[in-house]
């Protein structure tokens, strides 16, 4: 609390790390900075100015994105399309001549710039997270204020620690009652977004808060934040409790002893206060919330499975309309339809909002109810997830369903690697996008939960993955 004046925990960030405000941009404190092949073009602009990176020590680097999901055994060399080979190679380059940490193919803890942070402990409550990656707002799960930010601004950061920004209007987010039966995080946040449409939180951060959000894992809070982008805000901010600290706890890079203890009084006051006031508030009963899959071209466009794809003629807004007319066009599907009619080519379980442990387990819980009868890749967010899954039996359950156990990336969730659809496949996926071409020219994709995209698995359709696990 500011004197009197209660502040949200988004103020509280955002105050803690401002420097000074000049013609309505505030120049903000960084903590910490991640990078990944594309930021090549950062690295790039450094070098051209002869310019250092200020604190390399708060630069963490990611091999993930144009890293290959099988073949691994020769490492980059193994890599066959020269320009995803090369990219690769001149970020390892880029990071040892700036003295970067890289987490990148060779490295035992490789894996998804969204991923492998939080495992190590890198990512705390109370700090600045900036990445070369629209989905750093997942961090914010931690109670950190988390950007993505582009190429000429990482440029920047690398080399001042500090990212002009203008400051987000505030907006939160409270979800209460207890989720049904066979409803996760994944099912939450899509139910959000078709809630309040793909630009509902343009302009904003958003906080999550109510009792639905204090009873998810962190896993599960990880996923809400990650897809907060895909309602059009700029931050996503859950406060840190016990299970923050307690996941953090004892990680590589967490602070130790006395430090450990000093950092939680810290974090301890970063709650909103009450009484803090927002710009816009939305209020969802988790009750409503059932097993939910899109059928369009964007996030918003989700439905409960159980429900059809809707009819374009009976939406009053012209511009609505349209969007529905040309979303049924590229996904190749007719009005009235039941979406657990709609059959399947295949299935991803992956990506940096659904590749943790967690995700593989409820994945696999399902998987071990039958065989897929579609070509179904199962990508680890991390080789620690991998290692883990392994120890689990994890990766023996999905290869005996007939599912594809395959090595940490980004995968078929930017397309961009070598795993892609063909034009006109369609796909299940746990990623977070199913835009146009996302996951491959003319590729089509719905987005489901992990234990939703096993299902689909099975049985080869869109399906309401509680029907296998009554």
């Amino acid at each position: 609390m500011s004197g009197n004046t209660p502040q949200s925990i988004f103020e509280k960030l955002w105050n803690s790390h401002h420097i000074l405000t000049d013609e309505g941009e505030s120049l903000m404190y960084v903590d910490v900075a991640l990078a990944q092949e594309n930021t090549l073009h950062a690295f790039t602009a450094l070098e051209k100015s002869g310019r250092e990176v200020l604190r390399p020590q708060q630069i963490y680097a990611f091999t993930d994105h144009y890293v290959p999901t099988t073949g691994r055994a020769k490492g980059v060399d193994g890599i066959p399309d020269t320009g995803i080979r090369n990219m690769v190679i001149d970020l390892q380059a880029m990071a040892r001549k700036y003295g970067v940490t890289l987490f990148g193919m060779d490295h035992e803890h490789q894996g998804i710039m969204h991923i492998v942070p939080p495992e190590q402990g890198i990512i705390q409550p109370g700090l600045m997270v900036i990445g070369n990656d629209s989905h750093t707002s997942t961090h914010g799960a931690f109670g950190s204020l988390a950007y993505g930010v582009g190429a000429s601004e990482f440029a920047h950061v690398m080399a001042t620690q500090g990212l002009w920004q203008r400051k987000p209007k505030s907006m939160r987010i409270t979800i209460d009652g207890t989720l049904g039966f066979g409803v996760s995080a994944k099912d939450v946040i899509l139910a959000l977004i078709a809630h309040i449409g793909v630009d509902g939180a343009q302009g904003y951060a958003m906080e999550y808060a109510g009792s639905t959000i204090a009873a998810l894992s962190m896993e599960g809070r990880m996923t809400i934040c990650n897809m907060s982008i895909e309602a059009g805000g700029r931050v996503g901010l859950i406060a840190p409790d016990d299970k923050t600290y307690a996941y953090v706890e004892g990680r590589p890079y967490a602070p130790k002893g006395k430090a450990w203890q000093q950092a939680l009084d810290g974090w301890h006051a970063l709650a909103s206060d009450a009484g803090a006031t927002f710009d816009k508030q939305v209020k969802l009963d988790a009750a409503q919330i059932t097993p939910t899959a899109t059928w369009g071209v964007n996030p918003a466009q989700a439905l409960p499975v159980t429900g059809v794809v809707p009819d374009p003629a009976g939406v009053k807004d012209a511009q609505l309309r349209s969007e529905y007319e040309t979303a049924l066009e590229y996904m190749a599907l007719k009005p009235g339809t039941a979406l657990q009619d709609i059959k399947l080519d295949r299935v991803f379980i992956g990506s940096c909002t659904n590749g943790r442990i967690e995700d593989l387990r409820a994945a696999a819980d399902v998987a071990k109810r039958g065989n897929a009868v579609v070509p179904t890749w199962v990508v680890p967010g991390s080789m620690s997830v991998k290692r883990q899954a392994e120890k689990e039996g994890l990766d023996q359950v999905f290869i005996k369903a007939g599912f594809e156990w395959r090595d940490p990336g980004c995968s078929m969730c930017t397309a961009i690697n070598g795993d892609h659809l063909q034009p006109g496949e369609r796909c299940a996926s746990t990623s977070n996008r199913n835009f146009r071409n996302r996951q491959g020219p003319g590729g089509r994709t719905h987005l489901v939960s992990p234990a939703m995209a096993a299902a689909a698995a099975l049985k080869g359709r869109l399906t309401d993955v509680r029907e296998l696990l009554k």
